[in-house]
């Protein structure tokens, strides 16, 4: 990452979560809740669900910020620290609240991208 004094979200954590991967049942209980929702077919009736569509249409918008934490105002999966004054542990409260809020709108748990060593959600 090209890190830019001028652009905040370059303060970034990087992409936070992988797009779900459900299975057919999970799928048919998502569409219950949001007919037509986003979705690539996978080979063997699972369904790829895009995780920037499940956390912003759960209330989480580009910008959304939880103390000096924040989504990026450019890319949803992308936690940054804009001010560098973040740390971990507020950047994973984000976090777990993106993935809570996730579940409980649609039901579907996000995966977290990053290796964490010493932590986690």
């Amino acid at each position: 990452m090209v890190l830019d004094p001028a652009d905040p979200d370059t303060r970034s954590a990087g992409s936070f979560f992988t797009n779900p991967v459900l299975s057919a049942e999970e799928a048919a209980q998502l569409d219950l809740r949001v007919p037509g929702f986003p979705r690539w077919d996978v080979p063997g009736g699972s369904v790829k669900v895009p995780a920037a569509w499940l956390i912003e249409n759960a209330g989480f918008p580009k910008g959304y910020r939880r103390g000096p934490a924040r989504i990026s105002t450019k890319h949803t999966l992308a936690m940054t620290n804009p001010e560098l004054s973040a740390t971990t542990e507020e950047l994973l409260d984000l976090a777990r609240e993106v993935r809570d809020g996730v579940l409980e709108k649609f039901g579907v748990t996000l995966v977290n991208e990053p290796v964490m060593i010493g932590t986690g959600l």
